[in-house]
């Protein structure tokens, strides 16, 4: 084996080093900083509702279809799907860690679609909400004012139209909820008794509204079919209704006796929340909390700073008396755990150094795996980013483990030539090129010895596999 190509080239094997350690820095700052790393299984959410319709409803004519189209879905594990008493469907869908997330997100789409042919119209009209289930949480975001004017309604409001696109375009954010999800909207309260005395019904109410609060082509005066007309003019009418009177104004029916039946003589019409299902506050004044996750593989570090530098810019032209805050920061804990990892690192560092000079009483030999294990370790960092990890919990403390490694093949080699420079009284150069015929067979095959242990746990399937991966 030829064990001195290095060894005479010396100026070949520093510049190696050197490219080594400059593409490891420049990977490290490429890759994704989480907590741990991506395993869990991708998830596929389906959602949607049948308003008005009890939960035994909608599990038969909602969530039977619906399941008998996403059963079998290629890489599925199991689903689960539960309905409620206000007509609200979800199903979650677990696929195998192994499979495309955004492949099966088309899949599920895809079958959700055949199942639409056999849901009820009203189902169809709400539309079916088909995304993947985002990543862990990443921040937490509260839009809150002590000023009574500004209540949770408007705040959230406010979130949806003016918050909610700008941080869905920062790069690397995923999904972003409206917690509260107070958006306003008109709602038409029904009075039983004055129209049970008129002779109307639900269905005339909803009808009405269909028919007159629309938008409607009017047609165009000038066509070009008409001769001697130089203008053609479109024909614009009043399209959706936007305030309350417009609404109250709305006809009904018409009595017998040429009279008419308005809305406002059935129901009572106001401006308010979409939904009073939830609501959101903190410390006892109105707010609209947003959750924020970020796309899988994202680095958590940046996308919260720049999510904080959007909240910032967009805080300028808050009203008076709205501010933000930021209620729940995931990166806090990363940045957290990632520093004791680096600290555990130094410190193992360290006490390689301090084992390595106590054992061979040598300032000049213990320099050698100074040396080796920065460039070892920061060289790394590149193989890291092309084999898809990202720093983490795991990976750093793989890291700590592999110095053990590097810096044993480094004590075995300088002791080595430590040794045959005094038994033998040779120079440094060719000391170590006699240590190296003798060794080298031996550190190949303790690091194939090692492969050998490690790279089948590697080759196992599911959620264990990927971790050891």
């Amino acid at each position: 084996m030829k064990t001195d190509f290095f060894i005479d080239r010396l100026v070949f094997s520093m510049v190696i080093s050197i490219v080594i350690v400059l593409i490891g820095i420049i990977r490290l700052t490429m890759l994704p900083v989480d907590q741990y790393p991506q395993i869990t299984p991708p998830v596929v959410r389906v959602s949607t509702s049948y308003p008005g319709a009890s939960a035994q409803t909608v599990t038969q004519a909602v969530a039977t279809p619906i399941e008998q189209e996403l059963n079998g879905t290629p890489g599925m594990i199991y689903m689960e799907s539960s309905s409620s008493n206000t007509g609200g469907f979800s199903a979650t869908i677990t696929f195998d860690i192994s499979v495309n997330p955004d492949l099966v997100a088309v899949e599920v789409q895809n079958r959700i679609k055949l199942a639409e042919l056999r849901l009820p119209a009203e189902v169809v009209q709400n539309g079916l909400s088909v995304e993947k289930q985002a990543s862990s949480q990443l921040l937490t975001i509260t839009l809150q004012s002590s000023d009574p004017k500004f209540d949770e309604i408007y705040l959230s409001n406010y979130a949806t139209l003016n918050v909610l696109d700008i941080l869905r375009r920062v790069p690397g954010v995923g999904r972003i909820s409206n917690v509260g999800s107070r958006y306003y909207a008109m709602q038409i309260w029904m009075e039983p008794d004055k129209m049970a005395s008129l002779g109307l019904t639900v269905q005339d109410i909803q009808n009405a509204l269909k028919d007159q609060n629309r938008e409607s082509a009017a047609g165009v005066l000038g066509q070009q079919s008409v001769t001697d007309v130089d203008i053609t003019i479109p024909i614009t009418t009043q399209g959706r209704l936007s305030s309350v009177s417009q609404f109250e104004e709305i006809v009904v029916k018409a009595a017998p006796n040429g009279t008419l039946i308005r809305l406002r003589d059935v129901v009572r019409v106001s401006l308010e929340a979409a939904s009073y299902n939830t609501e959101s506050g903190i410390n006892g004044e109105n707010a609209a909390v947003l959750s924020i996750n970020m796309l899988p593989g994202a680095n958590a570090m940046e996308v919260a700073k720049h999510v904080k530098e959007a909240m910032e810019e967009i805080s300028r032209s808050f009203p008076e008396g709205i501010s933000y805050g930021i209620l729940f920061d995931m990166t806090t804990y990363i940045s957290q755990s990632i520093k004791q990892v680096y600290k555990t690192l130094l410190e193992a560092l360290f006490l390689v150094v301090l084992v390595v000079f106590l054992s061979l009483q040598s300032w000049r030999t213990t320099l050698i795996p100074i040396v080796a294990v920065p460039i070892s370790l920061i060289g790394t960092f590149g193989v890291m980013l092309i084999f898809g990890f990202s720093l983490n919990m795991l990976t750093l403390l793989g890291l700590i483990l592999a110095i053990s490694i590097v810096v044993n093949d480094a004590i075995v080699v300088v002791e080595s030539v430590d040794q045959i420079m005094e038994e033998e009284k040779l120079g440094a150069y060719e000391a170590t090129k006699k240590a190296m015929r003798g060794l080298s067979s031996a550190l190949i095959t303790m690091s194939l010895v090692l492969c050998a242990v490690f790279v089948p746990v590697s080759f196992l399937s599911g959620i264990t596999g990927q971790l050891y991966r």
